[in-house]
C-alpha cells in the first residue's frame, strides 16, 4: 500500500480517541504516524494600550503551556505504541491552522481523521480539511463513528461525478479499489451525453478501473427528489460497502459551505470511512 505516512492533527479537545484510532490504522497497514498537536492562540490585540498588550501576552503565555502539557500527554500515548511515530506542535492562530496542517501534510500520503473530529462542527475540523485538501492536496481518510477505519475495504462504493475531483479521488486510492472484492461506480441522477457522463455514463471510468484490476459494477440511481448524500448512504448500507470514496467540493467550498452540498453532508459524523480527495 502507498499510504507509508499519515497525518493526524489533533486540536484542543481530548485526543485519546482520534490517537488510538490513528495508531490502529497506521499498525494494519505497517506506515508511520505523524502526530500534529495544534493550539489556538489568542488573536493579537488591535487596542493602543499597554495593559492590552499585556494581557494579550499572558493569554498566549496560557495557551503554550496548555499546549505543552496535551502534547506531553500525546507523547506518552505514542510511546506507548510500537508504531513508527513522531511529534511536531505548533501554536497557531485560527485563520492559520489550515496552513499548519497543509504544511505537515505535504510530507504525509494521507491525513487522518479521527471519529472524535469527524463528528464535530468546530472550526478545527474545517481547517484541517482546508489544510489537507487545499493547501497539501493530500487525500483524507475520515474514520467512521462505530467502529475502525480502513484502507482494506471488502466493498467500496465510488461516488462517481465525472469531475476532477472524482478522478483525483480514485486515482489517490487506486490500490485500495484494485484490492477490494467489489466495487460500486455510483452515479446519482446522470444524464447520458456525449459530454459530462458520456453517452453511457459510468462506463468510462469502469473500463479505466478496470484495466487496474479492480472488480466493478456501475449503479446508476434516481434520486427521486432526495438530496445525493441520502442516496449514496443509503445505497453504501444496501450493497455493504465498508468504505465511500469521493472528491470534496465539487463546487466552490464557500458556496458548499453556505449552502450545502454532497461533500458537507457526507462529512458530517460519517458511518463508513471516508476517503475523499480533491
Amino acid at each position: 500500500m502507498r499510504f507509508r505516512t499519515m497525518l493526524c492533527a489533533v486540536g484542543p479537545q481530548s485526543p485519546e480517541r482520534d490517537l488510538a484510532a490513528a495508531l490502529r490504522l497506521c499498525e494494519a497497514n505497517r506506515a508511520h504516524l505523524s502526530v500534529l498537536v495544534l493550539g489556538i492562540e489568542p488573536p493579537p490585540p488591535l487596542g493602543e494600550y499597554a495593559m492590552v498588550a499585556e494581557t494579550w501576552v499572558l493569554e498566549r503565555e496560557e495557551a503554550a503551556k496548555t499546549l505543552a502539557k496535551e502534547a506531553a500527554a500525546v507523547s506518552e500515548i505514542l510511546a506507548e505504541s510500537d508504531v513508527s511515530t513522531d511529534l511536531d506542535c505548533r501554536l497557531a492562530e485560527q485563520a492559520a491552522v489550515a496552513s499548519e496542517v497543509g504544511r505537515h501534510a505535504l510530507y504525509a500520503d494521507l491525513v487522518f481523521v479521527g471519529p472524535e473530529l469527524a463528528r464535530s462542527s468546530e472550526p478545527f475540523k474545517a481547517a484541517t480539511l482546508k489544510g489537507a485538501l487545499f493547501e497539501a492536496q493530500r487525500p483524507v481518510l475520515m474514520a467512521p463513528q462505530a467502529g475502525d477505519a480502513t484502507l482494506q475495504p471488502k466493498r467500496v462504493l465510488v461516488a462517481w461525478s465525472s469531475h476532477a475531483e472524482a478522478a483525483r479521488a480514485v486515482r489517490e486510492g487506486i490500490e485500495i479499489l484494485a484490492a477490494a472484492e467489489m466495487v460500486h461506480v455510483t452515479m446519482v441522477d446522470p444524464v447520458a451525453s456525449e459530454w459530462g457522463d458520456g453517452p453511457e455514463p459510468g462506463a468510462d471510468i469502469a473500463t479505466y478501473l478496470t484495466r487496474h484490476g479492480a472488480r466493478v459494477t456501475v449503479d446508476r440511481l434516481p434520486s427521486g427528489g432526495n438530496p445525493p448524500a441520502d442516496v449514496l448512504r443509503q445505497h453504501a448500507t444496501d450493497v455493504e460497502a465498508d468504505m465511500i470514496m469521493m472528491g470534496a467540493y465539487g463546487h466552490s467550498r464557500l458556496r458548499e459551505w453556505i449552502f450545502g452540498g454532497v461533500t458537507r453532508s457526507m462529512i458530517e459524523a460519517p458511518q463508513l470511512s471516508l476517503f475523499l480527495g480533491r
